[in-house]
């Protein structure tokens, strides 16, 4: 098993990319913190996974709460050896003059400061346990080649991945690795909001259009990559931003 022996905390893992990561995380033998602001969506998933698995309730935007999600895997687990930073949210596809000041202080405190609040707690733990570690950023190809009406969503994927390179240079010292994942449009709790309006088979055509591959991503697709720079194999990679993309950003 390729994360065999490690533990991990998968934030938003009630569901969506999170659920994915977090169940391809423990197939491969990692023990995994179920990190999500809906206690019951991260219960049933925790559940689901049975011995290895602990659900942990929290707002990745308040430090307490990040606090506590690693101290449930330092506690629970002895020890923590990956951190995927994957919750996120949006504001609705529309005009930027149109977005009010309280979704965009709340989509900064989910998608950047968490970030913040999460180096915060797991990196002392790093470097105390003097054996690395692996953070992976869960960005977006928004902070690659944006589209119009996500603006201030597009320009929190673009801070997480100057982060992820700062990051990553920064700790190399201490042999922890900083990596962002870029994924495409997948079917999840904020497709509508992404797209503006309604999903419906022509929406999601206009969309599928500007991916070479012609599909959404998928939990499978994100956690297949998340495995990879979780695992010891890819101990030389750090400071890349990765599309997961089908061609998008080609």
């Amino acid at each position: 098993m390729r994360l065999h022996g490690k533990s991990a905390i998968v934030t938003g893992a009630g569901g969506g990319f999170g659920e994915g990561i977090a169940r391809r995380f423990a197939a491969e033998g990692a023990r995994v913190v179920i990190a999500d602001i809906n206690v019951a969506a991260a219960r049933r998933v925790a559940l689901e996974i049975g011995n290895g698995a602990v659900a942990i309730a929290g707002d990745v935007s308040k430090a307490k709460d990040v606090a506590m999600m690693v101290s449930a895997a330092v506690d629970r687990f002895g020890g923590l050896d990956i951190v995927v930073n994957n919750a996120g949210t949006t504001h609705r596809n529309q005009p930027v003059l149109d977005v009010d000041e309280e979704a965009f202080d709340r989509v900064f405190a989910v998608n950047v400061k968490s970030i913040y609040w999460m180096t915060q707690s797991a990196v002392p733990v790093f470097r105390n346990q003097q054996r690395g570690g692996s953070i992976i950023n869960i960005s977006s190809t928004a902070g690659i080649r944006p589209r119009p009406g996500l603006v201030w969503y597009n320009g929190t994927k673009g801070a997480v991945n100057t982060i992820t390179q700062c990051m990553a240079i920064e700790l190399a010292p201490d042999n922890i690795r900083v990596n962002a994942i870029c994924p495409v449009l997948g079917a999840t709790g904020l497709t509508e909001l992404f797209m503006g309006q309604p999903d419906s088979p022509e929406i999601r055509a206009k969309f599928l259009s500007t991916i070479p591959l012609g599909r959404m991503s998928q939990p499978s697709d994100i956690a297949n990559a998340c495995v990879w720079l979780g695992e010891d194999a890819s101990s030389f990679i750090t400071g890349i931003l990765l599309p997961v993309d089908g061609g998008r950003t080609a």
